[in-house]
């Protein structure tokens, strides 16, 4: 079979696509991140996830890659990583009792021919939220390097009320279920 690489140095993302049992390498894509003017979050997480496969597609075109990026929307507005203690205790105060989108763009490529993507949204309702369940859960967690303040797949989960998605990976960084099929209709064998 074809060498397969994601277009990724996200360890939560590696730990996903390991999950498929399939053998892959890993590579850095060099793409410039930054939105364009008015560009709403759903459409830069899936021209930010083409953008990652065609650029490793481009240095190995005997491969496919996967290319995946999260954009997380509170009110109307792309939110980032928080950085650090003070920035995760801001996102997650602002977000107490209320609606985050997660876009998460998908796209599997091999040099040379059609893109093969999806884009998946996930609705994470907060709920109401004391400033010391806040800071005790930053600091049990510290998601610092995650966008929204919080790691699903960890203590974050006690946070919400609910959550609302058709996969339940793409919070964590890469919808499985999107790949899996994307991968098959690469010619990919899986179950």
């Amino acid at each position: 079979m074809t060498s397969l690489i994601l277009a990724s140095t996200s360890r939560y993302r590696r730990e996903l696509l390991e999950r498929l049992r399939l053998p892959f390498d890993v590579a850095r894509p060099d793409t410039d991140e930054t939105p364009r003017d008015g560009e709403a979050p759903a459409a830069l997480a899936q021209r930010l996830a083409e953008a990652k496969a065609a650029a490793v597609a481009a240095q190995r075109p005997d491969a496919w890659v996967i290319g995946s990026d999260q954009v997380a929307e509170f009110d109307g507005r792309p939110i980032g990583k928080p950085g650090g203690r003070e920035g995760a205790i801001a996102q997650l105060s602002a977000m107490s009792g209320r609606e985050v989108r997660f876009c998460t763009g998908l796209c599997v490529l091999r040099d040379g021919g059609p893109a093969l993507s999806e884009l998946d949204v996930t609705v994470v309702r907060f709920r109401e939220l004391t400033a010391a369940e806040i800071e005790r859960y930053v600091d049990a967690e510290q998601p610092f390097d995650c966008a929204g303040s919080f790691k699903s797949e960890g203590l974050g989960i006690a946070l919400f009320d609910a959550v609302e998605s058709r996969d339940p990976t793409a919070l964590i960084g890469l919808p499985l279920i999107a790949t899996a099929r994307l991968l098959r209709r690469a010619g990919y064998a899986l179950p």
